[in-house]
């Protein structure tokens, strides 16, 4: 089987940081993989509340993942910072993905890549839904402003 390779886009408009506790690591002592889906997750429900949304109320619409991809490009240790680089690409009619670099802040050693694909549903019968003209404009004009810093 080959291996995932991921390309990163030039810009990111977004970044957060978390730390690395203990609970998210594993017996092998560095960063678990589940422990890294928890962080992708967290730093996207921030990527959202920077944009004023939350998860369950983008422009009108809740959100879901559809899938995901992650390349681990280095281990992660307890007590160490991440940032987490985020930018939506590759707009479709029902979602878009939004791409994600984990590093550790002090070296900057990248951790890990990749993308989660988001899609907009409708609350009553769960069924896709385009994506809402709102959060197309609110996307734009953040980006058009940002400097990511950690939020």
């Amino acid at each position: 089987m080959s291996r995932i390779t991921f390309e990163l886009p030039e810009r990111f408009v977004f970044a957060t940081e978390m730390q690395v506790y203990i609970s998210h690591v594993n017996q092998g002592g560095h960063l678990d993989n589940a422990q890294l889906l928890t962080l992708v997750s967290e730093a996207r429900v921030r990527f959202f509340r920077w944009l004023g949304y939350t998860e369950g109320n983008v422009a009108g619409f809740p959100i879901v993942v559809g899938d995901l991809v992650a390349q681990y490009k280095s281990e992660a240790f307890h007590g160490e910072t991440l940032r987490v680089d985020m930018v939506p690409a590759d707009f479709n009619r029902y979602g878009f993905d939004l791409v994600f670099r984990m590093s550790e802040l002090s070296q900057g050693r990248e951790v890990a890549r990749g993308k989660v694909g988001v899609v907009f549903v409708n609350k009553a019968d769960r069924k896709v839904e385009p994506v809402p003209q709102a959060f197309q404009q609110r996307l734009h004009e953040a980006a058009q402003v940002a400097q990511p810093t950690a939020g």
